[in-house]
């Protein structure tokens, strides 16, 4: 399969860093967003960093200049149609993937890739709704997409593999490190990261420490660059929500019931770092915790 323009469904966090890679590795890129005005805000947003990565001598200004002009917004999804390989990178929520995969299959080319980046969603049920499930995978990538360099590859049970093998090479023209893991609820990362985050959170619940002592802790005791709160601010306490009912529901264990005050920071709208208050207040000059 050559795959040369890619179309990805979704201008927001996830989506433009997609859009932005891709670009820098030469790919003709198609994005879509609902909002027009969220286009604009992601090629801008690109374009900034792209400009960080030339000031840190990463990339250089002719390769910036070629990665810009690869990018094409449209508020049409269906324009993505004529693309080798999709990317659809919109919101959490199965019903919203499912919708957008129904309202492109009539538009696609015959040899199409779909993918669903995806965290935690069952790959094999997204693909059973499409007319092309032996060529429907997961395509998860970390964020920040530019910096990390991990893409976890997921096969749906028809997943042929002449697809997997077009997209571990994409993967590798990215370069990027791809990892396969098995169709089970939240894949390889997620299945482990999101727990220790939930158990963090239960550690604060609990007033076994606070939100400054248990981040501090894991930071120097453990070595970890980011304290397993800041962190989750940083993911979006929706998605570490989302992503934890999914393992609550499809693997049936106790163990992985969401945090009662992780639930409640949601439905609060503390949302982390993208609403500006989560287990930190970030509308100050620094972060200070909530609790």
């Amino acid at each position: 399969m050559t795959i040369e323009r890619v179309g990805i469904v979704g201008a927001g966090q996830m989506g433009n860093g997609i859009a932005h890679v891709f670009a820098v590795a030469g790919y003709d890129v198609l994005l879509t967003d609902v909002s027009q005005d969220a286009l604009d805000r992601a090629v801008a947003l690109i374009d900034r960093n792209l400009t960080r990565q030339v000031s840190r001598d990463m990339i250089d200004d002719a390769t910036k200049s070629a990665a810009m002009k690869r990018i094409v917004t449209t508020p049409t999804l269906t324009d993505l149609g004529k693309t080798d390989l999709i990317i659809e990178a919109a919101t959490e929520r199965e019903t919203i993937k499912q919708a957008i995969f129904e309202d492109l299959i009539p538009h696609l080319k015959p040899d199409t890739i779909l993918t669903s980046n995806t965290s935690s969603i069952s790959i094999t049920r997204l693909a059973s709704r499409t007319d092309r499930p032996e060529r429907f995978m997961g395509f998860h990538f970390m964020n920040p997409v530019p910096i990390m360099q991990l893409v976890e590859l997921i096969r749906g049970i028809a997943t042929d593999h002449e697809t997997f093998s077009a997209c571990e090479g994409v993967v590798a023209r990215l370069g990027k490190t791809s990892t396969a893991s098995e169709d089970f609820p939240a894949f390889i990362v997620n299945r482990i990261l999101m727990p220790m985050i939930n158990e963090a959170i239960y550690t604060l619940y609990e007033g076994v420490g606070s939100v400054q002592s248990i981040d501090t802790s894991l930071k120097l005791g453990a070595n970890h660059p980011m304290g397993p709160l800041e962190l989750a601010d940083f993911i979006g306490l929706d998605t570490c929500l989302a992503i934890m009912n999914v393992l609550h529901d499809g693997l049936a264990d106790t163990k992985y019931r969401p945090c009662p005050l992780l639930t409640k920071y949601v439905e609060a709208g503390w949302l982390g770092r993208k609403s500006q208050r989560g287990f930190y207040d970030y509308r100050g000059d620094a972060p200070v915790p909530t609790r």
